[in-house]
């Protein structure tokens, strides 16, 4: 059970080692059942691979989710883990979380939405998002009218979670780590993206891992396809193409005064240009540029640059802004989503849960209750009564 709970929370001996405290030939004899550990000592190996104290005392680790597809361009060659313990454990949490969802929908005698859009690889990227934007029922004009980045994000999350995706934020992640993933089980499929991204980069990913989803190849993504050689490049460079085309629909982006006032042969587009057509959309610079790519109005040379630009500016941004404090609650909410935060406020409304599962399940402490109920944006209750 020790090496089990380790090894899915992608941590090495030493790791595990030091946040226990004790030396590496400690944690050797206690896999290898020569010695075991003190209940204080199991105590912090259990905080330090976020697993409840009880699950040690099991005969057998219990039956867990396969691991995603990293769908990334490099993975550790020097013999890393695959995945740091952070993205680890943000994974096990959004199938935790999807679990307990179907469980909670169930206790309100709901039906649970059916996501029913599919695509395939070989699919025309412009056909397969036309497809999505109808399923979400999105238009155009309803995009210009999202002003604020964080409004427009909202706005994409409250539709994909209308049409059956759990949409979740990791909040224990570096956007260098991941930048989002996907988990394409059916009903309930969820989407993650990082709350350390920009919004109009959160909306990228979330209308890239629902692509990925619509594939039924979920999995762990950077969103960026340079340098790519495998089948991973194939679907990395679709789903891009499709959130791009999802965001900047090709009739409308043609139709825009910017575009029609562009020369159709000069490949470099302005600062100014960027800037006007991304806000209009509501998407980032960088989608921007993809779509441009993707539609033959920009190349590689222009577009490589202008991201390299954007990253770097990006960086100084991080390294320079100030981290501000969210009360727990905002995160909580942040985290969780709309619609997994009103299946757990439902079910303790209906006295089917206790306030200390709602703490649970929302990891935020009980103290905290009365705000989630005040704040959370309640939207209406997925599926029919049964």
């Amino acid at each position: 059970m020790l090496t089990w709970a380790r090894e899915s929370a992608s941590l090495t001996q030493d790791a595990v080692a030091k946040k226990v405290g004790v030396k590496i030939d400690r944690i050797r004899a206690w896999e290898a059942g020569q010695e075991r550990p003190s209940v204080a000592q199991l105590r912090n190996f259990a905080a330090a691979t976020k697993r409840p104290l009880a699950v040690f005392y099991l005969s057998e680790p219990p039956q867990t989710f396969d691991a995603l597809h990293d769908f990334r361009a490099v993975t550790g060659s020097d013999g890393s883990p695959p995945m740091t313990p952070e993205l680890a454990f943000e994974i096990r949490k959004a199938y935790d979380r999807r679990e307990w969802a179907l469980e909670l929908i169930g206790d309100l005698q709901l039906t649970p939405p059916s996501f029913d859009v599919r695509v395939r690889l070989n699919d025309d990227p412009e056909a397969a998002a036309s497809n999505i934007r109808d399923a979400l029922g999105v238009r155009t004009e309803m995009q210009n009218q999202w002003r604020v980045d964080s409004e427009a994000f909202r706005e994409w999350r409250t539709l994909l979670e209308r049409i059956g995706v759990l949409t979740f934020q990791a909040t224990g992640l570096e956007v260098e780590e991941a930048r989002g993933f996907s988990i394409s089980l059916k009903p309930l499929p969820a989407v993650v993206v990082n709350i350390k991204d920009a919004y109009r980069g959160r909306i990228f990913t979330l209308l890239h891992e629902t692509t990925h989803i619509a594939l039924n190849e979920g999995g762990i993504c950077d969103l960026d396809d340079n340098q790519r050689r495998n089948a991973s490049a194939q679907i990395e460079t679709f789903c891009n193409r499709v959130a791009g085309a999802v965001l900047f629909p090709r009739k409308d982006l043609l139709a825009t005064n910017e575009f029609r006032s562009h020369h159709s042969a000069d490949m470099t587009w302005s600062d100014a240009e960027i800037q006007s057509l991304s806000r209009r959309f509501g998407g980032s610079r960088e989608a921007l540029l993809v779509r441009l790519l993707s539609l033959g109005c920009t190349n590689e040379k222009f577009y490589y640059k202008k991201r390299d630009d954007y990253r770097i500016e990006y960086a100084k941004w991080k390294n320079q802004r100030k981290e501000g404090f969210a009360p727990p609650h905002v995160v909580s909410l942040s985290s969780a989503g709309p619609l997994f935060t009103t299946l757990v406020i439902e079910n303790f409304n209906r006295e089917h849960i206790t306030a200390s599962d709602v703490s649970d399940y929302l990891r935020v402490r009980v103290k905290h209750l009365p705000e989630i109920q005040r704040d959370y944006a309640r939207p209406e209750l997925v599926g029919q009564g049964e």
